[in-house]
Parts: C-alpha cells; sequence; structure tokens
C-alpha cells in the first residue's frame, strides 16, 4: 500500500512536469514531426506532451487508489469479455 502510494505520487510528479516544462522539454529533445502533423501545425508537439502528462498523472491516480484491476475489467473487460 505505501508503495502504491509512493509510486501513485512519483507518476503524478512526473505528468506535472510534463504539462509545466513542456518547453523545456521541446528545447531539449525536438520536436516530433507525427505530432506537429497529426495534432496541430505549430503547437503539436506541445499538445502531445501536455496529454502524455495527463496520461501519467490518471494512471498514477488509478494505481495509487487501487481501482488498476477495476478500471480493466470496465474498459477492456467489456472489449474481451470479462471471465467475471
Amino acid at each position: 500500500m505505501i508503495l502504491q502510494i509512493v509510486l501513485g505520487i512519483l507518476g503524478i510528479a512526473i505528468g506535472l512536469v510534463l504539462i509545466a516544462k513542456t518547453e523545456w522539454f521541446i528545447e531539449n529533445f525536438g520536436r516530433i514531426e507525427w505530432a506537429e502533423q497529426k495534432l496541430g501545425t505549430e503547437g503539436g508537439t506541445r499538445l502531445f506532451y501536455k496529454i502524455i502528462g495527463l496520461v501519467f498523472i490518471f494512471f498514477a491516480f488509478v494505481y495509487m487508489t487501487g481501482l488498476w484491476d477495476e478500471f480493466l475489467n470496465g474498459t477492456l473487460g467489456r472489449i474481451f469479455g470479462s471471465k467475471k
């Protein structure tokens, strides 16, 4: 339980850094051509980093609260047929 909380907080921190320091990531790692083409002309890379940050935060909360099994059963379980 303590490990879940620590890893959840770490995941939330990573997500917040990705969202808050998007410009730093672009300066150091460059633009992502796929994101520029598919997500917008000039701000696609910025949007991509922010979406990845939000995904980190979401999954960190799901893991930290112990709802991982329920989340998978509620989403992928419906697609592949849950055995419950």
